[in-house]
């Protein structure tokens, strides 16, 4: 997980981001079921934040059922919904909701913003 090329956004609670960075590496594939998250002091340390505010975010992600902890080993990532193409969908799901969510404000239809999209080019 490359957190040395992540930046917060002032739109969002930083605890969100983290969640998002979290989720992100697991639909990715650096991080599977399984693997050992950073423990807070290291990653609060990596991220320049309180470790209150990672501390808040594990507790989020642990409750979303996307991590666990094991008492004095630390969080881990969880089986099951968590493999890389399981999270990918999630996260596809997530971000087109919002999407469609943000252009409807807009005034648009849905069939409208999907044709939208077909204009983009990913650069």
């Amino acid at each position: 997980m490359n957190l040395k090329d992540f930046e917060f956004n002032d739109n969002e609670p930083i605890y969100l981001q983290i969640i998002e960075l979290i989720k992100r590496a697991i639909a990715t594939g650096d991080l599977m079921p399984g693997d050992k998250l950073p423990s807070v002091r290291e990653m609060s340390s990596s991220l320049g934040v309180n470790p209150n505010t990672l501390q808040r975010a594990y507790g989020e992600l642990e409750r979303l059922g996307i991590t666990y902890t094991r008492r004095g080993m630390g969080s881990f990532v969880s089986e099951g919904k968590n493999e890389p193409d399981k999270m990918q969908e999630q996260m596809g799901i997530e971000i087109s909701e919002k999407y469609l969510r943000d252009m409807s404000a807009i005034g648009l239809s849905k069939e409208k913003a999907i044709k939208l999209l077909e204009y983009i080019e990913l650069k």
